[in-house]
């Protein structure tokens, strides 16, 4: 019978090449091997090839018997014979796509890396037969991809021609040539970097920078959220612990143990209870609260060291404004807040905030305009449940970001007119713009600033990254203008507030737009602004790098701030010591003769002059501080003084918005 099933030593050997009749291209056609596997002991691996897919004992191949045993020509047989094939059918053309995806990838690959080359020869003979004019201030932003196109005859390899349009529209779409690869968000002269980025951002014009410096120093340094010292320390102190959502859902539910504390393994939520929503609430609340109580020692650090200024973190009370698990601070935390105002006042210490850069006035969308009003609202109420005095009160101010060009700046600038309008009293008091380093620049955001009475922040780091050409040169002399400082002086004077601006550094050897974006671990000079300027740091090693300006220029307080013994704490409590350890008998192996007039000794005796290391015990007040020398100071590249790197820990990775906000 034709449905017999051959014989397993008879099974005909794969052809050369096959033609499935549902095909019909001119490239050479693939062989796909299909392997079916049975679980269980026993079984072989079977291998299908297309004739067999096609030929006649497809079914058997299958082993798809019908249920009747020798009604092999019935009806329900045929109709399992059938769908087998076609299910395979799918199989072979699936596999026959990813072959050919794949070829078009190696294709593509080996284009742009011939492209590539001849882009660096040109440039090279172009930077050195004449100059370049200047690139646009914004060159870089993330490259879009679209999927290739599919084939004109579904369920078929392309043809020929087919396959080279491919190639070529992919190749055009990853240098950013396509229209319909840019993104809408992003600068219309910046869609795409082009691979020779790296050339063009060498070869721009150099940097042309002030010689001034603001000395003698008068003004006030500050840096961003984090406290590296503190936070090393035996029980860290900082101002960002937080959770996932996950974790406010799982303690709706009670504690196995009410009456005891909440332990990671024996005493944890019980998931059988009922859950309530309050006990949540509490529990991410009382995060909030642990992190607000760490305020005081983070002000009176600072304060010891000659740093009067703090950027306060975003994620003190997490998720409070949360759309469906946020909450008010009022009443739970007014107490906690209320006296880090205090301490703050005692000391004459500038509190600011920074919102993230998902808080966009200017965004189309009306989810992300709820969600940044929201979040704007959270960070007037942290600041003002500080009850700080009236001139630090508005000193206390929001920086934001204009955030995404949405296709169109002065479209989108209208749309934060509109929004801004909308805004409470209260955050319009705190709320201040800062010119970044994408998309806005300080010459498209004075206007705006003017317009609506907005304290503009002058960031020099975004300035050399994205500025106006027509206006000014890269570098901190054009923007030094004293005409344009004047005209941002004034957007703080007219609201009785305290300028500020930010500076940080690029990270060394960086030359594209985006690589220029990172900031570096510290800061080599100081920018010219007014020498009693209030100037926060934005760098990877936080207070380390106010410490290495106040070093470097001698500011005030330098002589409080010297080296860390590596490993080792003044600061920190120490248990006594043990008492002597017994000694132990020697093994056998390990005794030996002794030479003529040598004394016995013992393994585990100890030398004369070693003594055990004392206890230590340091106050509350003392705990972190430094001890009485000041040992506070770490040199660059040597975190691990901190304390000793865990083996096989990778080092932490952050991004530039946590060094921001």
């Amino acid at each position: 019978m034709a449905d017999q099933k051959p014989a397993a030593h008879s099974k005909p050997a794969p052809p050369k090449q096959v033609h499935l009749t549902s095909l019909d291209v001119d490239t050479p056609l693939l062989h796909p091997q299909v392997q079916l596997r049975r679980s269980g002991r026993g079984t072989t691996l079977k291998t299908l090839y297309p004739h067999d897919i096609l030929g006649p004992g497809a079914g058997d191949m299958l082993e798809v018997s019908p249920p009747g045993g020798d009604g092999a020509d019935s009806k329900e047989a045929q109709d399992r014979k059938k769908a087998a094939k076609e299910d395979m059918q799918l199989a072979i053309e699936g596999l026959a796509r990813m072959e050919r995806r794949l070829r078009s990838a190696t294709k593509r690959q080996k284009l742009q890396i011939e492209q590539d080359s001849q882009h660096s020869e040109s440039c090279k003979i172009v930077v050195e037969q004449a100059p370049r004019p200047a690139p646009s201030a914004m060159e870089d932003v993330s490259r879009i991809v679209l999927p290739t196109k599919v084939s004109a005859n579904p369920g078929q390899l392309p043809t020929p021609e087919e396959e080279r349009g491919n190639v070529a529209r992919d190749l055009s779409e990853a240098t950013g040539q396509a229209p319909e690869s840019r993104s809408m968000d992003a600068p219309e002269e910046a869609q795409a970097e082009a691979p020779d980025a790296p050339e063009r951002g060498a070869a721009r014009p150099p940097a042309v920078n002030s010689s001034y410096l603001p000395l003698p120093w008068k003004g006030r340094l500050g840096y961003a959220c984090l406290n590296t010292y503190l936070r090393s320390a035996k029980t860290p102190v900082f101002c960002s612990r937080t959770c996932r959502l996950a974790s406010i859902i799982e303690h709706r539910h009670p504690l196995t143990d009410p009456s005891q504390p909440e332990h990671a393994v024996k005493n944890r939520p019980d998931k059988s209870q009922e859950p309530s929503n309050e006990l949540g609430e509490k529990f991410v609340q009382n995060l909030g609260l642990a992190n607000a109580r760490d305020i005081v020692r983070l002000l009176r650090w600072n304060d010891k060291y000659g740093i009067k200024m703090m950027r306060l973190s975003s994620q003190m009370f997490p998720f409070a404004s949360h759309p469906e698990h946020g909450y008010r601070l009022a009443p739970f935390a007014s107490e906690v807040l209320a006296e880090a105002g205090r301490v703050a006042a005692r000391l004459g210490h500038r509190l600011t905030a920074h919102p993230g850069q998902f808080i966009q006035l200017g965004s189309p969308r009306k989810e992300v305009i709820d969600n940044s009003v929201r979040d704007l609202e959270f960070h007037a109420e942290m600041l003002s449940l500080l009850r700080l005095p009236p001139q630090q009160d508005r000193d206390a101010v929001m920086v934001l970001h204009m955030g995404g060009v949405h296709g169109d700046k002065v479209a989108t600038i209208g749309r934060f007119r509109k929004n801004y309008a909308k805004l409470s009293p209260g955050i319009k008091a705190r709320l201040v713009l800062e010119n970044d380093d994408v998309s806005w620049s300080v010459h498209d955001l004075l206007p705006i600033c003017e317009e609506l009475n907005i304290p503009l922040v002058l960031d020099f780091h975004h300035h050399n990254i994205v500025f106006d050409s027509t206006q000014c040169r890269e570098g901190s002399l054009d923007i030094s203008d004293p005409e344009l400082q004047n005209r941002i002086a004034k957007t703080w004077s007219r609201k009785g507030i305290k300028q500020k601006m930010h500076y940080s550094e690029p990270v060394p050897g960086t030359v594209t737009p985006r690589d220029r974006r990172k900031h570096s671990s510290r800061c080599m000079t100081l920018p010219p602004c007014p020498p009693d300027m209030d100037l926060m740091i934005e760098a990877k090693d936080k207070e380390q790098a106010v410490f290495e300006l106040m070093r470097t220029f001698k500011l005030p307080g330098f002589e409080k701030i010297n080296d860390m013994i590596p490993h080792e704490r003044d600061d920190e409590p120490r248990p006594v010591a043990a008492g002597p350890e017994k000694k132990q008998k020697q093994s056998g192996n390990l005794k030996r003769k002794r030479a003529p007039g040598e004394e016995p000794s013992e393994p585990n005796d100890r030398d004369a002059d070693t003594e055990a290391p004392a206890g230590r015990e340091v106050s509350e007040e003392d705990y972190a501080m430094g001890g009485p020398q000041g040992r506070v100071y770490w040199p660059p590249g040597q975190e691990d003084w901190l304390k000793p790197p865990r083996k096989g820990a990778k080092p932490a990775r952050t991004d530039d918005w946590e060094d921001e906000c």
